[in-house]
């Protein structure tokens, strides 16, 4: 069977009832992601980083997988993620790479010890292993690298196909995937509700809700359909 890897973002999660970030109405237009998904904006208020995840996490549990999430746990593939909620292990994926963080991980900004998060999370919480009261969400902010960089470069140069569901094509690097799969002769694919930004990119798209079109293709994969 040939390798795929696939690339999920917060399109693939809407139809769970999580908002995606950078659409119109979206979680950016919200809040001010300098206040709440920077290094900068933790230091000057972790009480109020903190509630922002505290709600996420929340937001989190009470979705539930849909049949986009379903679908991709039949494959046997690669599968990396843009999303920090857990919806893709909840649907029987396993080996998920998330590529910025988890929601329900914690890590101690002073000494990097890593643990499970609380559902809610509170800036005089301290460190178990240095004493620290500095624990922050196990969130790639804004500023700093994603997770996994260099084994999802090396996925993506062996891949025979590439596909990105849900994304917006704006945020890099993750949006330079398609690129890099492209100049490694990987062919490549775009199950979204509507053109990303890099969508033009692409060999092959598929438009429409991920609840739909992402089985559908599934089905066609395994011959199912």
């Amino acid at each position: 069977m040939e390798k795929i890897v696939i690339l999920t973002g917060a399109g693939i999660s809407a139809e769970s009832g999580l908002g995606t970030f950078r659409d119109e109405g979206g979680i950016w237009d919200q809040f001010d992601l300098s206040e709440v998904a920077t290094p900068e904006g933790y230091a000057r208020d972790p009480e109020k980083v903190l509630s922002f995840y505290n709600a996420r996490r929340e937001n989190a549990v009470r979705a539930e997988p849909n049949a986009a999430h379903f679908a991709l746990a039949r494959l046997d593939a690669v599968l990396v993620t843009q999303n920090i909620d857990n919806l893709h292990e909840r649907a029987g994926s396993t080996g998920v790479i998330h590529m910025h963080g988890e929601v329900f991980g914690q890590f101690c900004n002073d000494c990097g010890e890593a643990s499970d998060a609380p559902m809610i999370m509170s800036a005089d919480a301290a460190c178990t292993a240095c004493g620290a009261e500095a624990l922050r969400p196990d969130i790639v902010w804004f500023e700093e690298m994603p997770y996994h960089m260099d084994r999802i470069y090396a996925e993506l140069a062996t891949a025979d196909l590439f596909v990105a569901i849900g994304t917006s094509g704006t945020v890099y690097p993750a949006a330079g995937f398609v690129q890099v799969a492209r100049d490694a002769g990987v062919r490549t694919l775009e199950l979204n509700l509507a053109p990303s930004e890099q969508g033009g990119v692409f060999h092959a798209a598929r438009y429409g809700p991920a609840s739909e079109i992402v089985p559908a293709w599934v089905d066609e994969v395994l011959g199912t359909g």
